[in-house]
């Protein structure tokens, strides 16, 4: 058997794939958030996730920020397994997009209804943009990265540059 053909038949682990991508999806896009935090463009702390469960003055610590990362990033594993689930057969880059403004709506304003987090529309509207730009690229991101290692785009190219 060719080398070529022992490489087109091994299929990637979907949930595997899905954990080491929201692992990454949280480290890439939580550094993101609490970078925006730091130069205030955000004031939703980094542990707004948790907010139900630890006091606000917590959060806005620095062991406050790092929990808050921490569980950003099992965030992302668990929406990357959901997007495995549920989407992993769509293609481009919009499914992803969508997928992130349906989390942020979740989030912000699902999350305001039920006290989890401040309506955005009580928020500044830097905090509200710059948020809504993080889950849009954050959800473009885990939704790409998927539709790339799932559908016919890349299987396809490396037949074009085997051939």
């Amino acid at each position: 058997m060719s080398k070529s053909h022992q490489q087109r038949s091994e299929h990637t682990n979907p949930w595997l794939f899905a954990m080491e991508l929201g692992f990454f999806a949280g480290l890439i896009w939580g550094a993101t958030r609490w970078l925006m935090y730091a130069m205030h463009f955000t004031k939703v702390v980094p542990g707004f996730l948790v907010e139900p469960f630890f006091k606000h003055d917590f959060l806005v610590k620095a062991e406050g920020h790092l929990i808050g990362y921490l569980v950003f990033i099992f965030f992302s594993v668990i929406a990357s397994l959901l997007y495995v689930l549920i989407l992993r057969k769509l293609k481009g880059p919009w499914p992803g997009m969508v997928y992130g403004v349906l989390w942020w709506s979740a989030l912000f304003l699902a999350g305001s209804w039920m006290f989890l987090q401040q309506g955005p529309f009580k928020l500044p509207w830097n905090t509200v943009i710059t948020e809504f730009c993080i889950f849009l690229l954050w959800g473009l991101f885990i939704g790409y990265t998927i539709a790339i290692e799932y559908t016919d785009e890349r299987t396809r190219e490396e037949r074009i540059s085997v051939a």
